[in-house]
């Protein structure tokens, strides 16, 4: 998915009016930058409300989506013609752990691209069983791997890399999204992208791709597989300056770390949905920022320090516990082998706890029944206090926001995060 070398940069867009997502499809596409476009779901559909999604485009009323099935095919064929191409793909993005009408309805338009998995889009947006969301994702995936049959070539995402989108230390977005992946190839995909989350610390980032990237190599051999970047989920800089500097960062990452797409941030995160033209100058702002870091032709550099070495021991126990990868994930979370830390589904054990240390990196506060050796917990974080949790979750939004002091002319800057990668 790599446009001649050059990053290829996503946003993450949906409007119920057709009319105003084909503007901003086509507004997309003709940013100075290499582009996918999206079709992001409205939160009716993606909890299969369609009866609510469709009375509220009788009313008029705005959707925070497309929604898709609620919309006649021919509405949506009009809406795509002379958008979609071979030189600009449209994904369906959606959140839902039932996504089986969405991924139906997209795919008898010819839209075989989308993304989510049996666990990121259960545990954090939804209170379905996980047993549930395998299942109806198992089917969804055979669905999307039949239509090769037809000469088109499928193509699903992993949202693993992103749960909740803080305080998850790596190597468990690493695992999930790898376990995900190999869920889509047992039940016929063969075009597979592997999401990661930008996390707290740019050297500990570096290393958990390096690791993503070898498990996909070991575990995905005869796939058409490729990273995918998202610019960092949890809560955003609120000032502009502030944002950018962020979204940049995911930018130069991304090229530091061979991504082949970035799922981009805009300046509005932290207050609003964005517009067309926020969403425009994200992608314009990042395909910049990754080309000069290209240009600077800077090594890519991972210290290891145990990101691969956990998430394979996470894997290798969920691998352990049964043939089928979807069985073996219910089993795995039933025995809190795999468990987010915060995350509140009934599903999840809820023992394990992430902080971020004094370097800025995210390390395990509390392992509960992860199989991991103790030496991967902080002894430092036994007690770590709601207010210590909250510096947590605000700790990137803080550090960009946060003028610093000049010791040279006593003036205030803000932080450039060149400094925070070199």
């Amino acid at each position: 998915m790599r446009a001649r070398g050059r990053l290829v940069v996503q946003p993450r867009m949906g409007m119920g009016d057709a009319a105003a997502m084909r503007a901003g499809l086509l507004a997309v596409k003709g940013a100075a930058a290499d582009t996918v476009g999206t079709l992001t779901i409205d939160s009716y559909t993606r909890v299969g409300r369609h009866d609510a999604a469709r009375a509220a485009l009788d009313r008029g009323q705005d959707l925070n989506g497309y929604p898709l099935p609620a919309h006649p095919s021919a509405t949506t064929r009009a809406l795509l013609d002379g958008v979609w191409d071979d030189s600009f793909p449209v994904q369906v993005r959606h959140g839902s752990a039932s996504p089986y009408a969405i991924v139906r309805s997209a795919i008898d338009l010819g839209l075989v691209a989308t993304e989510g998995g049996p666990v990121s889009y259960c545990l954090p947006y939804s209170r379905r069983p996980l047993r549930d969301s395998v299942r109806d994702w198992a089917r969804c995936c055979r669905l999307l791997a039949q239509t090769r049959a037809a000469g088109a070539d499928p193509h699903l995402e992993t949202f693993g890399g992103c749960m909740l989108g803080q305080l998850c230390p790596p190597s468990m977005l690493v695992a999930i999204s790898v376990l995900e992946a190999m869920f889509f190839h047992q039940h016929g995909l063969r075009s597979i992208s592997l999401s990661y989350a930008q996390q707290t610390s740019p050297e500990q980032d570096a290393e958990a791709v390096a690791a993503l990237r070898s498990l996909a190599t070991e575990l995905l051999p005869d796939t058409a597989w490729h990273i995918v970047l998202y610019t960092y989920m949890g809560l955003f800089p609120r000032t502009k300056k502030g944002a950018t500097e962020l979204l940049a960062l995911s930018a130069r990452l991304a090229v530091r770390t061979g991504a082949a797409r970035l799922i981009v941030k805009t300046t509005a995160e932290a207050h609003r949905i964005p517009t067309v033209a926020e969403n425009v100058t994200a992608l314009e702002v990042a395909s910049a920022a990754a080309a000069r870091e290209r240009a600077a032709g800077l090594p890519a550099t991972a210290q290891d320090t145990g990101v691969l070495a956990e998430a394979r021991a996470l894997v290798e126990a969920v691998l352990e516990l049964h043939t089928d990868i979807g069985t073996a994930l219910e089993r795995a979370f039933a025995r809190g082998y795999l468990d987010v830390p915060y995350c509140l589904h009934p599903d999840n054990a809820g023992r394990a706890r992430g902080f971020v240390d004094g370097d800025g990196r995210l390390r395990w506060a509390d392992l509960g029944a992860l199989p991991l050796p103790r030496s991967a917990r902080r002894p430092s974080a036994d007690r770590l206090s709601a207010s210590q949790l909250l510096a947590s979750l605000s700790f990137m939004a803080s550090r960009f926001d946060t003028p610093v002091l000049s010791p040279a002319d006593h003036t205030t800057r803000t932080l450039d995060p060149l400094e925070l990668t070199r």
